[in-house]
């Protein structure tokens, strides 16, 4: 076992930690506090390390730690997703900081650079909250500067670090009003102490030797890549990966459903993950099937009538580009404008009204699939105009636009806070031309702000919060981000929910119902909410969301 951490060693550390979270992300999942059907924090942190694995399978053996501790960090704040992925980021960014010129680190600095991880998570956040994976990677940091401050070397100071964080875990569920309430650790905590220790693993020389579970890139692209000079039928080359919600699950009705929607389909299944390619014309509808089966993440929807014409007017005729690395990127749009706007969106109502209120690019995400900091940031990129604002419209995406925000810096990009689709959509309501930058965005928050969000999904699992039973296929009613009540009755869930959100003030009503809900059904909730708010203009809009039945805005 080394004395010193190398890049090499550090190289392996972080592919380890990858497959740990990746082994370990359906038990930091059901920690989450509600159990609905999100983008779950295992999820999140398992796709954040698997774009430093991605990255770091390309880097050279040779390499010191300072130049591979740069690349993971680089490759996780790109590949960042959800609050913990973000957070995540944040700590290996602080890493490679104090690790930067070196071509390895003693005991000394690998403790000082895991107290940097976390000096720059914490000034990154707006408001740290104790009890979560900052608490822990604080005190698990701390500790490891007072080892190696007595002479412990690294292998002592990741033991070290690794008991002090399980026992700051445990204490977690007592410091968060919340966790306390659902009687769960802090699921950031959880994960983040599974990649520590497949890096433990790494750095002692434990590691297991594993095959790829996922899809190899090269055997995707191949399959993928030999479309690329065919005849188009239909327009949209749709690929995307479903992590499954029951792995090794069969899912050849799956296959057949996309199959059924165009043509050059490719369904690769593993037991974890499947990863899919069709030509259609129906995108929204192979992303729908998807959900079915699962989260969903690595979107990517080309136009391939557009991407032929644009080859066709670049070159004065025919050329085959499925070798070229750069196809697919685009060179940053041209400011030929004041503003512009990136919301995100799941759904092809939703995402229609945002385009029609002036959204210039709508990034497919939401509950279900958080975008990641790269996604987010090519949409920027995009967007032709001076300044870009950024409708996360989800509480779990808005670190991500913040950090794809801070890396745009050939334009000035400002996220609002909107944390609802409700929201979202206020906020553009009052955009003015006008106005500078600074109004703007004062008055979009504040329109944000007072819009209240009602949302009805189903619980994924069985669980118990503050008392309350939640069974597994459950209705569940939310009132500004808190569960107001569940139950097995819909028509009781709506009730509830109208009483709570909607009052004789409440002037403007709109209800967005999800995919697979009838029309008819919908409708009927315009009398229930009428009752409470008899004076308010109520508008039932088809958003097509997933995983939630209703979407309620009430200003």
């Amino acid at each position: 076992m080394s004395k010193t951490l190398d890049g090499k060693t550090f190289r392996l550390m972080v592919i380890e930690g990858a497959f740990e979270i990746e082994d370990k992300k359906q038990e930091t999942n059901e920690l989450n506090v509600f159990p609905v059907p999100d983008g779950d924090t295992g999820i999140n942190m398992s796709l954040t390390m698997n774009a430093a694995k991605a990255e770091l399978s390309k880097s050279s053996d040779k390499a010191g730690i300072g130049e591979v501790s740069d690349a993971a960090a680089a490759a996780l704040l790109r590949g960042a997703r959800g609050n913990s992925g973000v957070i995540l980021s944040l700590l290996f960014r602080g890493f490679a900081k104090r690790m930067r010129g070196l071509s390895s680190a003693g005991p000394v600095e690998f403790a000082e650079a895991l107290a940097l991880g976390v000096e720059t998570a914490y000034k990154a956040v707006m408001k740290p909250a104790e009890g979560t994976i900052l608490t822990v990677s604080r005190v698990a940091a701390a500790a490891a500067v007072d080892a190696a401050g007595a002479g412990a070397d690294i292998s002592s100071i990741f033991d070290v670090v690794i008991d002090t964080a399980k026992e700051a875990l445990e204490k977690t569920v007592d410091q968060n009003p919340v966790l306390k309430k659902a009687g769960v650790v802090d699921a950031g905590a959880f994960g983040y102490i599974a990649i520590l220790e497949g890096m433990r693993a790494a750095f002692e020389g434990r590691a297991i030797k594993r095959e790829e579970k996922a899809v190899g890139d090269a055997e995707v692209s191949t399959a993928f890549g030999a479309f690329s000079g065919e005849d188009i039928t239909f327009t949209y080359c749709t690929e995307f990966i479903v992590d499954k919600d029951k792995p090794g699950s069969d899912t050849s009705a799956f296959r057949a459903e996309i199959e059924a929607l165009g043509d050059s389909a490719v369904v690769v299944d593993d037991d974890t993950i499947v990863k899919v390619h069709v030509h259609t014309n129906y995108p929204d509808a192979a992303l729908k099937l998807g959900l079915k089966i699962g989260a969903l993440s690595s979107i990517k929807i080309d136009n391939m009538r557009i991407q032929h014409e644009e080859k066709l007017f670049a070159s004065g005729g025919e050329q085959d580009a499925s070798n070229d690395p750069e196809e697919g990127k685009s060179a940053p749009a041209a400011p030929e404008k004041k503003y512009g706007f990136v919301a995100v969106a799941a759904g092809a109502g939703l995402a229609s009204l945002f385009s029609e209120l002036g959204a210039d690019i709508i990034v497919e995400g939401g509950q279900t699939m958080n975008p990641s900091t790269e996604d987010i940031l090519n949409a920027v990129m995009k967007v032709p105009a001076k300044t870009v604002f950024v409708l996360p419209n989800n509480k779990n995406i808005i670190m991500a636009a913040q950090q794809a925000g801070a890396l745009a810096t050939d334009r000035e990009v400002v996220v609002l806070q909107t944390k609802t689709i409700p929201q979202g959509v206020s906020a553009l309501l009052v955009f003015d031309e006008s106005e500078d930058v600074k109004g703007n965005t004062s008055a979009m928050q504040q329109a944000a702000q007072n819009v209240k969000t009602g949302q009805i999904t189903y619980a994924a699992r069985t669980s118990d919060f503050d008392g309350e039973k939640i069974k597994e296929g459950d209705y569940i009613a939310f009132s500004d981000g808190k569960m107001l009540s569940s139950g097995k009755d819909m028509g009781a869930i709506v009730k509830k929910l109208a009483s709570e959100i909607a009052g004789k003030d409440s002037a403007f009503i709109t209800i967005f119902f999800g995919e697979g809900v009838d029309p008819d059904e919908a409708e009927g909730l315009r009398a229930v909410f009428a009752k409470h708010a008899p004076s308010a203009e109520i508008n039932i809009i088809d958003g097509g969301q997933p995983v939630y039945y209703y979407i309620v805005s009430v200003e």
